[in-house]
């Protein structure tokens, strides 16, 4: 590749002018009007970089092509070096092999790298692949010597080229095809065809074609543009779909009729030459560029117009500097904002923007006259080459400083377009952009410009205040405040309540004009719009305060109940609807936020004037409100109209009760004492379904008593009464009543005769004495058991004559004589079981079992008779030893403790008679007592173990779910199986 020295030189080439580079300096570095800083701490590079490859060709080099990073050169003679950039290290020389004087005149390379077409000084033409090595004679070519190819980007492969244009020297056009197959028997040319359609002149004469594409649109609409030396010849025309590889003869044919679209210029230079810029692989050209005797022809390719490819065309025409009879222009490439043009010694970039030279490269004498320079139109890089030397051109960052330039020609949007990642030259579009629009009086333009740049606040914000132009700064303060951060606070409070000042004045300006009705309206909701965004919302939460204040002093009532409500003060609402005597509006609000803590403090003042609609609310409100907090309210009404308040009291205390069941006893107290006051009727039933158990009761007994008491409701005193279970206080009050109902108060202590038959002695008492009724009184004896007639006798006067009580006194001794007869029975039950029983007992003692000698234990399997045994009902017999280790794993805790403590006794007491000797009188007794302790001891362990068997008895049913292992020891089991 390049040496260092000549990178050196040829950064020295490339360096830019000093002035210009001051200029870029002063620009650029620093603090600038915007706020930003850009400091450049080295030069940046140049957008063309050229580098010189490291190359020393055998031979002169005559032609160079170069595609899809395929290189291909003419050395010599007839040598065609071939070399794949992404493998340089293995070049490929095929040889010619001409005997004639011919040389190469021109090389053809296919977008696709593969087909390399050698047009020769002998008017002949040679094929070459790229997959061989082998040189093929194109012979129906012969005879024209080739200026042009246009190749078929659609059609083209590596096998075939496709149909393709061949334009001559003599101006004709051909078509052909080339395939890189060998051919059949008859045929193994690898040009397939080769026919003329259509020809070129200038002024009456044939003219070399110098330049030809073939470009396609869209719906197989074909466009061709063929040049030659002072004339640009366009062709347009569609080809059905299916026939394109039937080549291009139709395109012209269609043409025909009509002279070919062209452009010509005077001056005639000798050759021209056409560049195209494509902004990405495999799309069509974007512009062009041609070079020819006045100048240099560019602008964009538009497939859509239909009389023209050409648009937006421009001429460049050459600078001073260049003679036609000194450094004719060479070559043209075109990138994507420039032009290069190659001279003999030196490359010129041009702008397309502006037409401006903005870089110029010098090639040093040693390396010779430039001959060529070449675009690739896949890689797109640039290739130059001299006789010895061949350079290549990076191309860094083209549209790094396009921006300027569209900012120059008043095109922002491009501008802008163009430096979206670089803030500091966006500012500086801004800028350009507001002061443009500012200068033209389109404020509302300007403002929003301003508010994306850095410019300082004040400055602008004074130039519109100056201009007088209040909706351009309401608009530039809008999009200033919305570009701030929420870390920003002092700003964004300045700004939120300058723009609050600003819109109530032009509300004020629009509401003394009746004629801007529409325009108020739309003014207002813009301002609620901006008051209620949610960006802003925790500012003006902030600064409220400030925000009512600006409200209040322009007398906007409407919006300042508006900006309340965002702000969620509602207390400030419903006040302001209290104080205006609108107190619908105030429930609305209420009932709309559902803030429980405002309904408890505004329901007092609404309730003395909409009660009914008050209650609605609460009720619609159900669990959220406590009934507590709103007893205030309902007692604080007035005297007038307080009916209907009252009503709505107690709608609402029901409601509470038996909706939402409330258990709060001053809830249910309430309730009581406005039934007690105003509606009688429901205080009974209400005592009756709230229950007949205190600890059902949810209001307080001895209140309600109380409240009963004091305003007569005696029936209702004695329910309460039940409810204490103050049976006595309930009957004598229920007498005053109606018997009836003390006749229910007196049955009620069921548990507790003796308090019964005292009630029905009061009730018949009652009755006898007061009401002076015998007949009342011989109920009150029937519907009571617990009374006899012998019972009410002393409360009858002597003057009552026994008539009265006959019946009474004969159904008294008819019970007494049932009773005796059932007294009698039993005795003779009872007389008749105890015999049984003595007869079963005697029974039992003369029971035996037989044991034979062949018996076994039924636990251990060993004889039987060898130890003591029992021997059950149901066949079973035990050693008794066996027996009570059987038995003793399922006794109970208490059961196994006693049965330890007897142990222990017959073990000391077997201990004491085996220790004595000869026993004495005195000791004959007390071995006599021993004895009997003993035996008494063996009988009680014997309850214990041999109570049951325990094979066939209930410890045995008990004991079903037990394990046959113990858990504990399962594991030490499960091992022994093992």
């Amino acid at each position: 590749m390049a040496s260092i020295l000549d990178e050196y030189e040829d950064s020295q080439n490339v360096r830019l002018p000093a002035h210009l580079h001051n200029r870029l300096s002063a620009t650029n570095i620093g603090i600038t009007h915007s706020g930003f800083v850009n400091v450049r701490l080295e030069e940046e590079k140049p957008i063309f970089n050229k580098q010189r490859i490291d190359f020393s060709p055998p031979e002169k080099i005559n032609h160079f092509a170069v595609c899809s990073n395929q290189l291909c050169m003419s050395l010599g003679k007839d040598t065609i070096l071939r070399i794949d950039l992404g493998k340089p290290d293995q070049p490929n020389q095929v040889e010619l092999g001409r005997k004639d004087d011919s040389k190469v005149h021109k090389l053809f390379l296919d977008p696709t790298g593969s087909h390399l077409v050698i047009s020769l000084t002998s008017s002949e033409c040679v094929y070459l692949n790229r997959n061989t090595q082998k040189i093929r004679s194109l012979s129906r070519w012969r005879g024209h010597l080739i200026e042009s190819v246009g190749w078929n980007k659609v059609l083209g492969t590596e096998v075939t080229t496709g149909p393709i244009l061949v334009g001559t020297s003599q101006g004709i056009i051909f078509e052909a095809e080339i395939s890189a197959s060998e051919g059949s028997l008859f045929n193994t040319t690898p040009d397939q065809y080769f026919r003329q359609v259509h020809s070129l002149e200038e002024d009456g004469k044939p003219a070399p074609v110098c330049c030809l594409e073939v470009e396609r649109g869209m719906e197989s609409k074909y466009f061709i543009i063929a040049t030659t030396r002072k004339r640009l010849f366009q062709f347009v025309g569609k080809v059905a779909e299916g026939s394109e590889a039937q080549g291009f003869s139709s395109i012209f044919a269609q043409n025909q009729e009509l002279l070919p679209s062209f452009q010509e210029f005077p001056v005639n230079m000798g050759y021209s030459e056409i560049t195209f810029y494509t902004s990405k692989l495999r799309t069509c050209p974007k512009a062009f560029a041609w070079m020819m005797g006045n100048g240099v022809l560019y602008g964009q390719l538009d497939y859509v117009r239909p009389d023209s490819l050409l648009s937006d065309v421009q001429v460049w025409e050459y600078t001073p500097d260049i003679d036609f009879n000194f450094n004719k222009p060479i070559s043209i490439v075109l990138t994507q904002f420039h032009f290069l043009l190659l001279l003999p010694d030196r490359v010129k970039a041009i702008c397309t923007l502006n037409g401006q030279v903005v870089h110029e490269d010098v090639f040093p004498d040693k390396f010779g006259t430039l001959k060529k320079m070449i675009k690739d139109p896949v890689g797109g890089m640039v290739w130059i080459y001299t006789e010895k030397a061949v350079f290549r051109y990076h191309i860094q960052r083209e549209a790094r400083d396009v921006w300027q330039m569209y900012m120059n020609m008043n095109k922002f949007d491009l501008a802008k377009e163009y430096c979206r990642e670089r803030p500091e030259c966006m500012d500086m579009v801004l800028a350009k952009e507001a002061d443009h629009c500012f200068q033209n009086k389109r404020y509302l333009e300007s403002a929003k410009c301003y508010a994306l740049t850095q410019n300082y606040f004040e400055e602008i914000a004074l130039k519109f205040i100056e201009a007088k132009q209040e909706e351009a700064l309401k608009e530039f303060l809008l999009k200033k405040l919305n570009n701030l951060k929420p870390s920003e606070k002092t700003q964004i409070t300045l700004l939120a309540t300058w723009l609050t000042e600003l819109y109530l004045n032009r509300l004020g300006l629009l509401e003394s004009d009746d004629r801007k009705n529409t325009l108020l309206q739309h003014t207002r909701d813009e301002f609620r719009r901006f008051l209620s965004s949610s960006k802003h919302k925790e500012c003006f939460y902030n600064n409220r305060d400030t925000i009512y204040d600006l409200l209040a002093s322009h007398g906007n009532v409407d919006d300042m109940v508006y900006f309340s409500v965002i702000m969620q003060d509602y207390e400030r609402v419903i006040s302001h609807h209290c104080q205006h005597d609108d107190y619908s509006a105030a429930l609305e609000v209420l009932s709309k936020h559902c803030d429980e803590k405002l309904f408890y403090k505004f329901s007092p003042v609404l309730m003395q004037h909409i009660p009914k609609k008050v209650v609605d609310a609460w009720i619609q409100m159900g669990n959220r409100l406590d009934p507590k907090k709103l007893i205030p309210a309902l007692v604080n009404y007035s005297q007038m109209g307080s009916t209907q308040q009252i009503n709505e009291t107690i709608r609402y205390m029901e409601f509470c009760v038996y909706q939402l069941e409330v258990k709060e006893e001053a809830i249910h107290n309430y309730l009581l004492s406005l039934y007690a006051k105003y509606k009688p009727d429901s205080l009974l039933w209400y005592l009756e379904q709230a229950g007949t158990q205190a600890s059902e009761i949810n209001y307080d007994l001895k209140y309600a008593l109380r409240l009963c008491a004091e305003h007569g409701y005696l029936q209702a005193c004695v329910l309460v009464y039940k409810i204490m279970e103050l049976y006595e206080e309930a009957v004598d009050l229920a007498l005053q009543v109606d018997v009836d109902l003390a006749k229910s108060c007196a049955d009620l202590p069921e548990d507790d005769e003796e308090l019964r038959k005292k009630l029905w002695l009061k009730i018949a008492r009652h009755v006898v004495q007061e009401e002076k009724d015998v007949k009342k009184a011989m109920n009150c004896l029937s519907s009571c058991d617990l009374l006899k007639i012998e019972d009410i006798l002393p409360f009858f006067p002597d003057f009552v004559t026994i008539d009265h009580f006959k019946e009474a006194i004969c159904n008294s001794l008819e019970e007494y004589n049932q009773h005796i007869e059932g007294l009698k029975q039993e005795m003779e039950e009872a007389t008749e079981s105890a015999k049984r029983i003595r007869e079963d007992i005697l029974e039992m003692r003369n029971k035996y079992g037989v044991v034979e000698s062949q018996e076994k234990c039924a636990t251990c399997d060993f004889p039987l008779l060898n130890r003591p045994f029992y021997l059950f009902l149901c066949g079973h017999m035990y050693h008794y030893d066996c027996l009570f280790q059987e038995v003793s794993t399922h006794l109970y805790t208490h059961e196994q403790t006693k049965l330890e403590e007897l142990q222990k006794k017959l073990a000391g007491v077997t201990l004491t008679t085996k220790s004595r000797h000869r026993p004495k009188e005195d000791d004959t007794v007390s071995l006599g007592m021993n004895h009997v302790s003993r035996e008494q001891i063996k009988s009680d362990i014997d309850d214990i173990i041999a109570s049951e068997c325990v094979y066939c008895g209930e410890r045995m049913i008990k004991a079903i779910d037990k394990p046959f292992i113990d858990p504990e020891k399962f594991e030490e089991e499960k091992s022994t199986w093992l």
